[in-house]
């Protein structure tokens, strides 16, 4: 019955134009725990901006599991489309995807999303501080390429945070980007766990590191500088207070979250008490209704009722849940994904809202 209800719904994805069924051309072992998925363009061509990500739809033991992974590849630079994938001790769909993804199999995906993007110009004269920790690397990857390739007066210095030499992902990639634009592309490597024989940096991400790589290659107050931080949440907020510190415009420090850990407030937990809210929703045209359970989201009481909505992270990052509220009163829990406009257009994100009232109507476009 389980398998019957997937392929159903699968059939529905492969007809929804949010999503796209792509072939692997290759796949390419960037470390002992890291392979790198390069996906035929289908037709028409897949369009994606460096930065984005994919959400991946595969089934494992009868049941739909979804996971976002960044493309590590730049349309500009290279003819397929690839994300970058790291084991993780326990991660279901990671381990799936070393294990199962060979050339020729098919897997569902939804059309790239997400906002950690730049705007290139060969006018630009920038310079672009890049903190990446681990597989943080693989959106930053992306951006690095697109710069180098499109921008001949902007430079760009990446301060990467690894385990040890071996688990450098992109480690060949870097070198031969350094060779080819000797006087654009600076890398730095800084290991927690370095083998004997290392002379870089070593130890965890600093507030004093971070001020060492700002001061060295940047400078206070300029408004051609722009920062992209990818990585565990420590590193990422460490590199984020760093950059403030030097007073850096908030505007100018792009940051892509993996995944964030929801933590429970008094409100929220008052909120799950409440009795059942029946809500609007306007989903590809179509108007239903129904009822949101105490303690669920907008989300997985639409999912339960068997509507097609779309969704990825369920965490509040990816925005692929993304509707707009027309009328009613919502709580999110988490709205890290919208930009402030977005905000105050009225946007909430599925996945992490629940209805305060008997009044909410919301359309997914």
């Amino acid at each position: 019955m389980l398998f019957k209800l997937f392929k159903k719904k699968k059939d529905d994805l492969e007809n929804d134009d949010h999503y796209l069924t792509l072939r692997i051309r290759e796949t390419v072992q960037e470390t002992l725990d890291t392979v790198t998925i390069y996906f035929d363009q289908p037709e028409p061509i897949m369009d994606y901006l460096p930065g984005q990500f994919l959400t991946l739809i595969v089934e494992i033991d009868g049941k739909q599991e979804r996971r976002s992974y960044s493309l590590s590849t730049s349309p500009f630079v290279d003819p397929f489309p690839g994300i970058t994938v790291k084991r993780l001790e326990g991660g279901l769909v990671s381990n799936f995807v070393n294990d199962t993804f060979v050339p020729g199999k098919r897997v569902t995906v939804m059309k790239p999303l997400g906002n950690f993007t730049s705007d290139y110009h060969s006018h630009n004269k920038r310079k672009y501080g890049m903190f990446a920790g681990g597989s943080g690397i693989t959106p930053i990857m992306g951006i690095i390429k697109s710069v180098l390739v499109n921008e001949p007066k902007s430079t760009v210095h990446l301060l990467y945070c690894s385990r040890s030499q071996d688990m450098i992902i992109f480690d060949k990639e870097l070198k031969a980007l350094e060779e080819k634009y000797p006087d654009k592309l600076f890398v730095t490597h800084n290991l927690t766990q370095p083998k004997p024989g290392w002379e870089g940096a070593e130890g965890r991400l600093s507030q004093e590191k971070v001020t060492e790589f700002f001061t060295t290659h940047f400078d206070s107050f300029l408004e051609n500088q722009r920062f992209f931080i990818c990585g565990p949440e420590g590193m990422m907020k460490t590199a984020q207070e760093g950059l403030s510190n030097m007073d850096v415009k908030k505007e100018f420090i792009h940051s892509e979250s993996f995944y964030l850990e929801k933590e429970e407030s008094a409100e929220e937990e008052n909120l799950g008490a409440v009795v059942n809210r029946p809500i609007k929703l306007i989903l590809e045209g179509e108007e239903y209704t129904f009822d949101v359970e105490p303690g669920k989201t907008i989300l997985e009481a639409g999912l339960d009722e068997g509507l097609n909505m779309p969704y990825s992270c369920q965490s509040g990052l990816c925005t692929a849940c993304r509707g707009k509220l027309l009328s009613g009163e919502v709580k999110m829990e988490e709205d890290a994904g919208l930009s402030e406009n977005e905000i105050k257009e009225g946007y909430v994100l599925c996945c992490s809202a629940k209805p305060t009232n008997s009044e909410v109507k919301i359309q997914i476009d």
